[in-house]
């Protein structure tokens, strides 16, 4: 499922034709970058991928004074039911991404646990510091939300509360896992 696809085609089937910089301003107005993986950045190459593909059509080209000519887009029927398919399955599709901070705790270095705690710690910092910025940013966008916006922000923000609480579990547990991997390796 590609989140950029799905935004792209719907904001194009929701608001009309736009140009990419049109795009680009509503995906930054939204907000995008807090709550999907979409990069801002990113729109003007999908746009491409997805003309090319016929799921958007140029419309016509624009220009204004000395600015650089600007394509405007609009989806296409193709698009329509390919940006019907999308919608489906990302309402269905429940993604949760293997984090590979796992791994490296199932295969730890024996010979330098002494410095587990230590990264341990630091994640934990990280993770409140990414915490209480999405909350001031939150404040501060509040009013420039739809009640829905707001309320898939804070699946994001219960995310971060939830590795967050892991995390300080993981701290308590330590010394135990620790003596785990020293019992094992001379074993």
């Amino acid at each position: 499922m590609s989140s950029i696809r799905l935004y792209i085609l719907g904001a194009l089937a929701d608001e009309g034709e736009m140009y990419g910089h049109q795009l680009r301003q509503l995906a930054e107005q939204e907000h995008v970058h807090l709550w999907t993986d979409i990069s801002v950045g990113a729109l003007y190459g999908a746009i491409k991928r997805l003309a090319a593909e016929g799921l958007i059509d140029e419309v016509r080209v624009e220009r204004e004074g000395a600015y650089p000519e600007r394509q405007v887009w609009r989806i296409s029927p193709s698009g329509l039911e390919a940006l019907a398919v999308l919608r489906e399955e990302a309402l269905r599709e429940v993604v949760v991404r293997p984090d590979p901070f796992d791994l490296a705790m199932s295969r730890l270095d024996r010979g330098r646990l002494d410095e587990l705690p230590g990264h341990i710690e630091a994640r934990i910092e990280t993770l409140r510091g990414r915490l209480a910025e999405r909350e001031v940013t939150l404040v501060r966008i509040t009013q420039y939300l739809t009640p829905t916006e707001l309320f898939v922000l804070d699946h994001g923000t219960d995310r971060l509360r939830a590795e967050l609480v892991w995390h300080e579990r993981l701290l308590d547990r330590l010394p135990e896992l620790i003596a785990d991997e020293l019992h094992r390796k001379e074993a």
